[in-house]
């Protein structure tokens, strides 16, 4: 693959990446309840993690490797996402998360999917996985914190 092509990709998933960063930067000033804000500060704080796995990749100081299995619960399949607003509670705050992610694990699977070359197809099974990781998060929150509630 040519190294212009493979860093155009590389480009648009940190645009993708930031565009998560500002989402949950945004939010913070939105929601009232300091947990909250800290709650997505650490959202903030893990998008901005993949932004620098991949200028790892560009740089050839971080490996693609293969991609793990993450174990899917579909609670998101049969959620609505809330708007972001002021007066999200904390289960609206973690629904959003979860279909951002779940967005995302669509987008970088459609990608691999499209991709004939083996390096670029392991690069979106990679973002896929680590988009997977963090749906599974709030699977689990929502699972354990939100149902049982309920």
């Amino acid at each position: 693959m040519e190294r212009k092509n493979f860093n155009e990709i590389i480009d648009f998933a940190i645009e993708r990446e930031q565009e998560a960063v500002k989402f949950y930067h945004d939010l913070q000033g939105l929601v009232l309840f300091k947990a909250r804000q800290e709650m997505l500060r650490e959202l903030e704080d893990m998008e901005k993690g993949h932004i620098k796995t991949l200028e790892g990749i560009r740089k050839g100081t971080t490996r693609i490797t293969e991609s793990p299995k993450v174990q899917n619960m579909k609670i998101s399949d049969y959620l609505v996402e809330a708007k972001p607003a002021a007066d999200m509670s904390y289960q609206d705050i973690i629904i959003t998360a979860m279909k951002r992610e779940e967005a995302s694990v669509q987008l970088y699977t459609d990608l691999a999917n499209l991709s004939a070359d083996a390096t670029v197809k392991q690069l979106f099974l990679n973002l896929t996985a680590e988009e997977a990781k963090h749906k599974l998060k709030f699977e689990k929150i929502y699972n354990d914190e939100i149902l049982k509630d309920n």
